[in-house]
């Protein structure tokens, strides 16, 4: 019995690994369904306007 314990371990983690991989693989669709394209160009904004001269000099 001891012996079918320690099979059922390493075929525990390689489902746990299987279902990890498959999450972490996903499609992101980020926060209340952004698409990612538009977080980057909403990214590249805030970028440009810190990158400008401050207007009070």
């Amino acid at each position: 019995m001891a012996v079918l314990v320690w099979l059922l371990i390493p075929v525990a983690g390689a489902v746990v690994a299987g279902l990890w991989s498959a999450w972490a693989t996903r499609r992101s669709t980020g926060a209340g369904g952004v698409c990612d394209a538009a977080g980057v160009r909403g990214y590249e904004a805030f970028r440009a306007a810190m990158e400008r001269a401050p207007a009070d000099g």
